[in-house]
């Protein structure tokens, strides 16, 4: 990164977010933090769960302190469609973190950062993600499907960054921000990626889920919809919804899943989605 952003105005820091002292050094004189940093990999936390916590959770909470030491405006997580309803430890640890980084509000008092969350579905090309893997395997002709059924969440890197920085502007604190992104079953995905491939049912794995859930039943009470995302308001005696002009309560009963998603991607529509990352 240094090689490839070559300004004067840019930091680069070896550290950890494990080492509140280094995010502390690391934290002066900035004034937006971006929170980025987890073990995702569903199965490597299900085997590795002490690692897991010690960075998706201890680490958030260093983030969160080593912005109010410094004296950071503003701070805001990223988190995953698996933080809802977890069944994962890593959907686990991220919902602790989402908790962590809306109460840190409490902690700064209305005079240190203000803090939020943004959670979205699964990023299209990341490292470890079913898209890289599915064109790597086509070359075998052979695609190992967990189940036919599964559907996910999809969103660009670009749509991500965007949003985030979108949220970063319009916080106040303690917002947990949903983008309304599509969905697209693993068959769907299979053919837009891997056309002809031969298909082999291997069962899900240990800690997934059949469909992704963003926002249930019991959010969906502290839930507006704001036209392009959801937000889930926080429960602070000082929270007003006024702020958010236009934005109404989701009905009673209302839950943000994949499966049920209104907006589900057909195979040329995810051929376009990948498109532009294959040319990157």
């Amino acid at each position: 990164m240094q090689q490839r952003f070559p300004d004067e105005r840019m930091r680069f820091f070896l550290g950890d977010v494990r080492d509140g002292e280094r995010l502390k050094r690391a934290f002066d004189r900035v004034d937006v933090v971006i929170h980025a940093a987890a073990l995702k990999q569903v199965p490597a936390a299900e085997y590795n769960p002490f690692e897991c916590i010690k960075t998706n959770v201890m680490g958030a909470q260093n983030v969160i302190d080593a912005a109010i030491s410094a004296g950071v405006e503003r701070a805001i997580a990223l988190s995953t469609d698996k933080a809802a309803s977890p069944v994962n430890l890593y959907g686990a640890s991220k919902l602790c973190s989402d908790k962590l980084f809306i109460s840190g509000n409490a902690y700064s008092t209305g005079h240190g950062p203000r803090l939020a969350v943004v959670r979205y579905g699964n990023v299209v090309g990341s490292r470890g993600s079913v898209v890289p893997l599915f064109r790597r395997l086509a070359r075998t002709g052979r695609l190992p499907i967990t189940d036919p059924r599964m559907t996910r969440f999809l969103i660009t890197i670009q749509q991500g960054v965007r949003f985030v920085l979108e949220c970063l502007h319009r916080m106040r604190g303690g917002e947990l921000f949903v983008p309304k992104i599509p969905s697209a079953d693993i068959m769907t995905i299979a053919e837009a990626v891997a056309p002809g491939c031969e298909r082999e049912i291997v069962g899900i794995r240990n800690g997934e889920k059949l469909h992704e859930l963003m926002i249930t039943e019991d959010d969906s009470r502290h839930t507006m919809d704001l036209d392009a995302f959801y937000m889930i308001t926080p429960q602070f005696s000082w929270w007003d919804d006024g702020t958010y002009v236009g934005g109404k309560g989701v009905p009673e009963g209302f839950s943000y899943r994949s499966d049920t998603n209104p907006h589900r991607l057909t195979v040329e529509e995810v051929r376009d989605l990948v498109g532009p990352m294959q040319a990157a």
